[in-house]
């Protein structure tokens, strides 16, 4: 059974196109989502959540791009961190109890992990992380912090440089702690209604209490790195599966209305515009299985080999790639007319752009593929 109503998400659709064309946060629509228990959705019930799967977090997650693209992009990092939250207990992590528990309770969580210039992204830092008495201050600058007017909670990292060498420090920021100011600079092509605006880490507090680890900078399976890597991807691609979904279930309608003067009949019996759509089904087809399969494997505890960052990497690259050919698809079967604003596929191709600049890009997908069947790049010395 579905956890989000119908009502509820046709309330949300019907804000989506207004906060969008103003450019603005749906508070609303969290304030909905709150009421309807989704904060707490992933949470497990003994952390006094609903208890869903990441195999079924991720189906609610594809229902609700289809209604709400940006408000589902939003709320998907804090569900994010709730799968951190998760992956951290079941791991002997008593920090990620705190996460499930304030979850539950109500509290949204952000994802303050990109940095301007910084392709490491998830596997080093260029924030100063430096001891206090209370815990760790960061120093530094996080890009496409999404749900940045609301969080209660920033997961973010910085890197602190001792003795020891360098060490990555995870942790959760407290809004009313401060030490960090967040500009107004949000002004997208898509996904506007997320507001990710940048935030100027100074002197931010990580308290003792809230560090989720302290791990060597790269790729790894410590929990903190793996946790928020496997659900990232994952989730992610399951969001932008709903996008490319939703551009069909758009089309299809309006090729059954569009009618052709030439051949006097719908565009819908037209033989290609048919092709289009089955094009694009096709395409979206073959999104699902990989990410429940990854899911369920994520969801079944068990930790594989060398090839599962490049798989979790491959699952979101696929998920992206495809709803964006699929969006293109449905434009081109609709015709001119999707080409103004109003029309819901420009919003929708705005939207699914995003896909395009989330970790982890083609460049790095590649690499890392190139490296796990061809093995490290070897050069002969003269």
């Amino acid at each position: 059974m579905a956890f989000l109503t119908e009502d509820l998400l046709e309330t949300l659709r019907s804000r989506a196109a207004a906060v969008d064309a103003a450019n603005e946060f749906p508070r609303e629509d969290y304030e909905d989502l709150k009421q309807a228990g989704y904060y707490g959705a992933f949470v497990p019930k003994e952390y006094g959540g609903a208890g869903l799967s990441l195999v079924e977090i991720c189906a609610e997650q594809t229902r609700l791009a289809k209604y709400a693209p940006a408000t589902a992009l939003g709320i998907n990092m804090h569900q994010i961190i709730v799968g951190l939250g998760r992956h951290l207990v079941r791991n002997g992590v008593a920090a990620g109890e705190k996460i499930l528990r304030e979850a539950a309770a109500g509290k949204l969580f952000a994802f303050g992990i990109s940095e301007p210039g910084n392709d490491l992204v998830l596997f080093g830092s260029l924030t100063r992380a430096e001891r206090d008495e209370a815990g760790y201050r960061l120093y530094g600058t996080k890009v496409f912090t999404s749900l940045a007017p609301a969080w209660d909670y920033l997961m973010t990292f910085g890197a602190l440089k001792d003795d020891s060498g360098v060490r990555d420090v995870f942790g959760l920021v407290e809004r009313g702690d401060g030490g960090f100011a967040i500009k107004d600079d949000w002004n997208t092509l898509g996904m506007r209604a997320t507001q990710s605006n940048s935030t100027v880490l100074d002197g931010a507090l990580l308290r003792d209490e809230n560090v989720l680890g302290i791990v060597a900078p790269g790729p790894n399976k410590e929990p903190v790195v793996y946790g928020i890597f496997s659900n990232f991807e994952i989730l992610l691609g399951a969001t932008y599966q709903g996008i490319g979904e939703r551009a069909i279930e758009v089309a299809v309608e309006h090729v059954k209305k569009r009618r052709s003067v030439l051949h006097n009949d719908v565009y819908a019996n037209d033989p290609d515009i048919r092709w289009r759509i089955a094009e694009a089904a096709l395409t979206m087809n073959a999104v699902g299985p990989q990410l429940r399969e990854l899911a369920a494997h994520i969801d079944s505890g068990e930790l594989g080999g060398a090839d599962e960052y490049p798989r979790f990497s491959a699952a979101k690259n696929v998920a992206a790639e495809a709803s964006l050919r699929t969006v293109e698809e449905c434009i081109r079967a609709c015709g001119g007319s999707s080409y103004y604003a109003g029309h819901e596929l420009s919003r929708l191709y705005r939207d699914v752009l995003a896909g395009l600049f989330q970790p982890s890009d083609q460049e790095s997908l590649h690499g890392s593929w190139a490296s796990l069947v061809l093995g490290p790049v070897t050069r002969k010395e003269n």
